[in-house]
C-alpha cells in the first residue's frame, strides 16, 4: 500500500494529471462565467419587481429570468446565455494556454540546466547517489562548490581500468578446471572447487571491492556491463574465466564500447555460456548470433529470424583453448561461404556482423536507454535517447562522452526524475556499508546477503540479466531488506567480537544449491557464520534438516546470523559530521533521496540513522 500510495504522491505534476486539472480548470471558468453573465443580465434595475428578500447575498438574478413569462423572453435569454457563456469561457481558457505555453515553467518547476551552475546540496546528493553507491556529507558539500559540468567531469576523470583490492591468490594463473581423464569423483570435487569455494570467494572479492574502491563509478558501470552483457557462473563453471570476465568490463567500462563489444564477443566465459563455442561450419549454434543482435545492440523488433541463422554462419569457427583459457578461432570450423545480413550480401565473418551491429543507429540507442533506466528515470524520453545516442556515434562510441551527455541533460536533474528509482540489492548494501562508513570485517556474508536480496553476483538469473527497477520488490524482499537494515543499526550488535567464518566455511553452506539443490533450502542453509564451533555446525546440520526453513522466516534467519561480527560502525564519530549544523534537516537529506515518509521526527543520534534507514524513502535514488 505504501508503495502505491508513494509513486501516486510523487506523480502529482505528471503529464496526465495536468492536462485533467486543466480540466477541471475549465469546467470551473464555464461555471463562473455563466455566474457572472446572469448577474450581467440582472444589473439593469426594474421598477415592477421587488426582491421578496433583501439579504445582500440572495441570487435576485434568478428570481428575474424566471419572472420573465413571455416566450420569447425566455428562449432569447436561454440562446444569449449559453452563447456569450461558451465564448467567454473558451477565451478565458484560451488565454490560460497560451500562459502555459509562454511559461512552462510555472506548471513543473525544473532546475536550471545550464552546465555553467553550481551545485545545491541536494543537487550534488543526486549526482553522487546515482553514480556512486552513497555519499558522504563532506562530499557533498565539495561538489557544491562546482559547477554541473565540472562535477560531471570530475567525476569521469577519476575512474580506474583495474580493480583495487587484491583478487584471490588462485585468480593469477591460469588451470585447467576439468580435465578428460578425470574419474566421476574427480570431476565432482572440481566442479564444487570451481562453483562453490571459488565462486564464494570471487563474490566475495568484488564486493569488497565496491566496498572500498576509490572510484564507485567505475564498479556501477562494470555491474551495468555486467547485467548488460549477463554471463553466469553457474554455466560456465570455471571460476577464472569468469574473474577474467570482470576484469575486461572493468578495464573497458568507461572506455569504448565498440572495443568492448568486440572483446566480449571473443570472451571464453561468454562463448561458453551462449554456446558460442559450439557453433561450426554444418551445425550453426544460433544462440550468441540472437543474443548479439536482441540484447547487446540492436534490441527486439530489429532484426529477422533469417538475420540470426546468416550471423551465426558469420560467428562459426569462435571457440576456446580450454588448456590457456584465451579465445581461439577455428578455421577448419568456420562457414567461408556467401551470406546475407540486414540486406547485404557477402563473405562476412564475425568482425564483420559486429561492425554492421554499430553502424546501425538502434545500437546506440537501445544502450542509451539502457543507461536511461538505470541513471535517469524508469520513464524513457525517445527524443532525448536519440539526441544522446547520435551524441555518441559521433564520438565513435566513447561511453565517458556518452555519459556526460546523460548526466548534464535536463533530464537527469529536474525534481521528478528524484527518488523515483529502486535501489538494487547490491546498491542497498554496499551503499549502506559505504554511507554509514562501517568497518567490515569479512565481505563474504554481505555477498550473500545480496543474493538472498535477488542479485546473485557473477550469476544473473537468465541471459537477460536481471530485470531491475521495481522488480526488486516483493513481499519476500521487502522483509529481507528491513531484516538487513533493522540488523545493521543494533546498538547491541555493533561491538560483537568478529567472528571467524571463513570463506571455505561459507562455500559449504552453499555446495548444495550450486549443485542444482532447492535455491530457497540453500539461502536457509547460508544462516551459519562461526564454522570453527562445533555447536553452531550441529545447530546448522538441524537447521538445514528442518522444513521451517524453506520458507522466508529462514531468510531473514539468515540475514541475522551472517552479520553478528562482520561490522562495526561508530556512530559517535559518524554523527560528529554534523556537530556545526544548526539545519534539521541536513541529516535526511544527506542520506534520503526525498523527504522522509515515516521518520519525521529525527534526532542526530543512532536511532535517528536508523529510522531513516527503515524509511521507506532509503529504498529509493
Amino acid at each position: 500500500m505504501f508503495w502505491a500510495n508513494y509513486f501516486a504522491e510523487n506523480t502529482r505534476n505528471s503529464p496526465l494529471l495536468l492536462r485533467l486539472q486543466g480540466a477541471l480548470r475549465g469546467v470551473h471558468l464555464i461555471s463562473v462565467s455563466l455566474v457572472i453573465l446572469n448577474l450581467s443580465s440582472a444589473a439593469r434595475p426594474r421598477r415592477s419587481l421587488r426582491s421578496r428578500n433583501t439579504h445582500p447575498l440572495y441570487p435576485q438574478w434568478i428570481e428575474i429570468i424566471m419572472r420573465m413569462n413571455h416566450p420569447a423572453n425566455k428562449a432569447l435569454i436561454r440562446y444569449l446565455l449559453w452563447v456569450c457563456g461558451s465564448a467567454l469561457a473558451l477565451l478565458l481558457m484560451a488565454s490560460q494556454s497560451e500562459a502555459q505555453m509562454a511559461a512552462p515553467q510555472q506548471v513543473v518547476a525544473a532546475p536550471p540546466s545550464a552546465a555553467n551552475t553550481l551545485l545545491q546540496f541536494e543537487d550534488a546528493r543526486h549526482l553522487l547517489n546515482r553514480t556512486s553507491f552513497a555519499a558522504q556529507p563532506r562530499e557533498i558539500l565539495e561538489f557544491t562548490k562546482l559547477t554541473k559540468a565540472q562535477a560531471v567531469d570530475q567525476l569521469l576523470a577519476e575512474t580506474r581500468r583495474s580493480a583495487a583490492f587484491p583478487a584471490p591468490e588462485w585468480t593469477t594463473r591460469y588451470e585447467r578446471a576439468y580435465r578428460p581423464d578425470m574419474t566421476p569423483e574427480e570431476r565432482q570435487a572440481a566442479q564444487r572447487r570451481e562453483l562453490v569455494v571459488r565462486g564464494l570467494e570471487l563474490k566475495s572479492w568484488w564486493t569488497a571491492e565496491m566496498l572500498s574502491t576509490p572510484t564507485p563509478l567505475t564498479e556501477k558501470m562494470t555491474l551495468f556491463w555486467h547485467n548488460h552483457f549477463a554471463t553466469s557462473q553457474q554455466k560456465v563453471r570455471v571460476a577464472q574465466l569468469m574473474y577474467r570476465q570482470n576484469a575486461l568490463l572493468r578495464q573497458h567500462a568507461l572506455g569504448n564500447f565498440a572495443v568492448l563489444l568486440r572483446e566480449i564477443s571473443k570472451d571464453p566465459a561468454m562463448l561458453i555460456y551462449l554456446d558460442g563455442a559450439q557453433n561450426r561450419k554444418g551445425a550453426p549454434n544460433e544462440n550468441f548470433a540472437r543474443e548479439v543482435m536482441e540484447l547487446f545492440t540492436l534490441g527486439q523488433g530489429n532484426y529477422t529470424e533469417a538475420d540470426i541463422k546468416e550471423v551465426a554462419r558469420a560467428f562459426t569457427g569462435w571457440s576456446t583453448d580450454l588448456d590457456t583459457g584465451e579465445f581461439r578461432f577455428r578455421a577448419n570450423l568456420h562457414d567461408t561461404g556467401e551470406k546475407v545480413i540486414f540486406g547485404q550480401r557477402g563473405k562476412f565473418n564475425g568482425d564483420d556482423v559486429i561492425t554492421m551491429l554499430l553502424k546501425r543507429v538502434e545500437t546506440s540507442e537501445f544502450v542509451v536507454a539502457k543507461l536511461w533506466l538505470e541513471l535517469v528515470s524508469p520513464d524513457v524520453d525517445a527524443a532525448e535517447v536519440k539526441r544522446i545516442a547520435r551524441t555518441w556515434r559521433e564520438a565513435n562510441y566513447e561511453i565517458k562522452p556518452m555519459l556526460r551527455a546523460l548526466l548534464l541533460s535536463d533530464a537527469f536533474w529536474v525534481s521528478q526524475h528524484r527518488a523515483v528509482l529502486v535501489k538494487s540489492p547490491v546498491e542497498l548494501v554496499v551503499g549502506s556499508l559505504r554511507q554509514f562508513q562501517f568497518e567490515v570485517e569479512d565481505a563474504a556474508p554481505f555477498a550473500v546477503i545480496m543474493r538472498q536480496l535477488g542479485q546473485d553476483l557473477f550469476s544473473p538469473p537468465n541471459v537477460k540479466g536481471w530485470p531491475g527497477g521495481e522488480a526488486w520488490l516483493n513481499t519476500t524482499t521487502l522483509l529481507a531488506r528491513k531484516g538487513f537494515l533493522n540488523r545493521l543499526f543494533r546498538a547491541d550488535e555493533m561491538a560483537s567480537a568478529p567472528s571467524t567464518i571463513t570463506v571455505a566455511t561459507a562455500a559449504s553452506l552453499i555446495d548444495r544449491d550450486m549443485m542444482g539443490q532447492r535455491r530457497d533450502r540453500a539461502q536457509a542453509r547460508l544462516a551459519t557464520v562461526n564454522s570453527n564451533s562445533a555447536r553452531a555446525s550441529n545447530a546448522t546440520n538441524e537447521m538445514m534438516n528442518s522444513p521451517t526453513m524453506a520458507g522466508g522466516g529462514a531468510a531473514m534467519n539468515g540475514v541475522n546470523q551472517q552479520l553478528r561480527g562482520q561490522y562495526y560502525f561508530d556512530s559517535h564519530k559518524w554523527l560528529s559530521q554534523y556537530a556545526k549544523t544548526s539545519e534539521a534537516d541536513l541529516l535526511w537529506k544527506t542520506i534520503l533521496a526525498g523527504p522522509p515518509v515515516q521518520a519525521t521526527s529525527l534526532k542526530y543520534d543512532l536511532a535517528g540513522l536508523r529510522a531513516l534507514a527503515l524509511d521507506p524513502m532509503y529504498q529509493l535514488k
